[in-house]
């Protein structure tokens, strides 16, 4: 008897936390510019899409929403393809067994069009705020991976009026467009091969924090061979210089790419310094 009633209460709680994602056309009357791009997306093996030209915002309301956070995932692929799994959709069931609404942001690849990408981290933010009262919404994250993390800082650094992001969280982001320092993939799917200077001054966003940037909670492995640790560093300091609150969590092993995988060594550390940070910027 107590084994079927606990088996009840499991199924109950189960459906209560369940919530059903609503997906969002990001431009439903036309994006304000364009990425070139009018061959088909395209599914790629590891739940990767490519060819993305339709953004669209997928939802996850929580169940018992705190009221003051959601987060907007841009998932990682260095500007030419999107992890939307392990970096994306994966990661909704945590955010909201905490009463964060969760929404992952399906942006279009950049094909040289460095605007693009920026355009839909934007309007992500706005469409969010434009649904305060129907989420519960008082505050509106930005987070992202790797490249995604580039597109995250940028939004985090390049705000217009209504579009500034309460908070950032960055896995193994690429922050510098440097040579020096880059994931030279990245800068030239966003940037092209040439890009001038100012460009890739613009968009090396360890150069354009201020004290009006959003909070940040960074994480990185210290043997990164795709994007060299020293991008989320370079960032934290130029937080710390202008007395932004940040937190920079790097790990001795894991590599690049892990998000939300459990193979990841320390992803109960990660995970556990992630929720009392949220806890603490509610």
């Amino acid at each position: 008897m107590k084994r079927i009633l606990l088996m009840s209460l499991l199924a109950i709680s189960t459906a209560l936390s369940a919530q059903k994602p609503v997906e969002l056309e990001l431009w439903p009357d036309g994006a304000p510019n364009s990425n070139g791009i009018t061959t088909p997306e395209q599914k790629l093996e590891n739940n990767r899409i490519s060819n993305v030209s339709e953004p669209t915002l997928t939802i996850y309301p929580a169940a018992k929403p705190n009221g003051l956070a959601v987060v907007v995932a841009c998932p990682g692929g260095g500007y030419i393809r999107l992890a939307m799994n392990h970096e994306g959709h994966d990661m909704a069931d945590w955010f909201n067994a905490q009463g964060i609404t969760y929404a992952v942001l399906k942006y279009r690849m950049p094909n040289g069009h460095h605007d693009v990408p920026l355009s839909d981290a934007h309007q992500a933010i706005r469409l969010m705020r434009e649904h305060a009262n129907e989420w519960h919404i008082q505050k509106v994250g930005i987070m992202g991976a790797s490249a995604g993390g580039h597109l995250a800082s940028t939004a985090a650094t390049h705000y217009t009026a209504g579009t500034r992001p309460d908070f950032q969280i960055l896995f193994y982001p690429v922050i510098s467009m440097d040579l020096s320092n880059c994931h030279k993939g990245s800068r030239d799917n966003l940037l092209g091969k040439s890009p001038s200077e100012e460009l890739v001054r613009l968009y090396s966003n360890e150069l354009q924090v201020t004290g009006d940037t959003p909070p940040a909670f960074i994480m990185h492995s210290s043997d990164d061979g795709a994007v060299p640790v020293s991008n989320s560093v370079s960032y934290y300091l130029a937080l710390v210089k202008n007395k932004v609150p940040a937190s920079l969590h790097t790990y001795p092993i894991g590599g690049h790419g892990w998000g939300f995988r459990d193979s990841f060594t320390y992803k109960r550390q990660w995970t556990g310094e992630l929720e009392k940070w949220l806890r603490e910027i509610l």
